[in-house]
């Protein structure tokens, strides 16, 4: 068994008030030149909600499961939580493992694909705040990406499938082409990022597994949303938006929007998806709803999946959960992997 002393939960991070939001703002955007405008812009998004993210808590909600489980299969290892951008902050978090004595950690990130933002940039993250710290820092491994773990598809093919029931019969009867769509998405990243990683063959891997699953065949198409950086570089498309104005030109009557690039129902899922895309739907005649992403509640099949990865780290050799054609990622990524092209 490996020589674990402690996990280590990484997540994005966000505000938990209003003078919390912009300092997050300018952590997230730190280096990329975001006009302030539209850092005002994005403010406003938060402020409406009183100027909280639903991230912090979610994720407190997971790390509570996540004791019960462990617990449970007598895996005896203390769990540490560190934001990328919000506090805890990751060098805070991990000065407090060195604190405690912790020389070895195993890190579970709630981003579940290869590309630079949801895994080399992690690994990054990790390395800096390590050495922030200094000789005292623990050593810490990261858990393998884990889009093809089924305690991440099936849930989403069950949410998907109680988003078809609440369309009733606009989503289950009548042609295939009055059948509802699925639109899956995930946050678009610059072609140039996309091209030096498996993230855009992993989501649409994701994206079959979860509509094979429904009862019914539905048409579906992986489409992105978030964009951000300057308009003149190329990013992975369509926008959601505007697949679903192209949608409304073929008649279609219904959709389901599945979140299959997020965690949690975060702000990018509740502004972009709720909010824009909703209101795109309406204004086009589409009957739209949302599917719940795993860790949100979070889903029972979710907290066990991060207990299973965790023993496949304390245990080499343990038979890897997998569902799917893509091979399976390992734990350890090259020192070059998802690096933009």
């Amino acid at each position: 068994m490996a020589d674990y002393e402690a996990l280590l939960i990484i997540s994005f991070g966000g505000p938990e008030g209003p003078d919390d939001v912009m300092p997050f703002l300018s952590n997230v955007t730190r280096g990329r030149n975001i006009p302030p405008s539209r850092l005002r812009d994005v403010e406003q998004r938060y402020l409406r909600r009183g100027g909280v993210s639903p991230i912090n808590e979610q994720c407190r909600r997971l790390i509570d499961c996540l004791h019960t489980e462990l617990a449970d299969h007598a895996i005896d290892l203390p769990i540490y939580w560190g934001n990328r951008n919000w506090h805890p902050m990751l060098a805070d978090t991990i000065a407090a493992m060195a604190a405690d004595g912790v020389e070895n950690a195993v890190a579970l990130v709630t981003s579940a694909y290869s590309s630079y933002p949801s895994c080399r940039q992690y690994l990054d993250d990790i390395e800096k705040a390590r050495a922030d710290v200094g000789a005292s820092a623990p050593h810490i491994e990261k858990i393998r990406p884990y889009f093809d773990h089924p305690g991440f598809v099936e849930p989403f093919a069950r949410s998907t499938s109680q988003a078809l029931d609440e369309l009733g019969e606009l989503g289950e009867l009548g042609s295939s082409a009055d059948r509802a769509r699925l639109v899956f998405t995930a946050h678009s990243i610059p072609t140039s990022m996309a091209a030096g990683c498996d993230y855009e063959q992993q989501l649409r891997e994701v994206a079959r597994l979860v509509a094979d699953r429904q009862e019914i065949a539905l048409d579906w198409e992986l489409v992105w949303q978030s964009r951000s950086g300057a308009p003149t570089d190329p990013w992975l498309e369509p926008d959601v938006n505007d697949h679903v104005r192209q949608l409304a030109t073929e008649g279609v009557k219904s959709a389901v929007i599945v979140p299959i690039g997020f965690v949690f129902d975060h702000m990018e899922v509740v502004f972009d998806l709720d909010e824009e895309a909703a209101a795109t739907a309406a204004e086009v005649g589409i009957e739209m709803r949302r599917a719940e992403t795993p860790a949100t509640v979070p889903d029972p099949d979710f907290v066990s999946m991060c207990r299973e990865l965790i023993e496949e780290r304390l245990e080499p050799g343990r038979e890897a959960s997998t569902v799917g054609h893509l091979n399976r990622r390992d734990h350890t990524c090259p020192a070059d992997c998802c690096r933009p092209t």
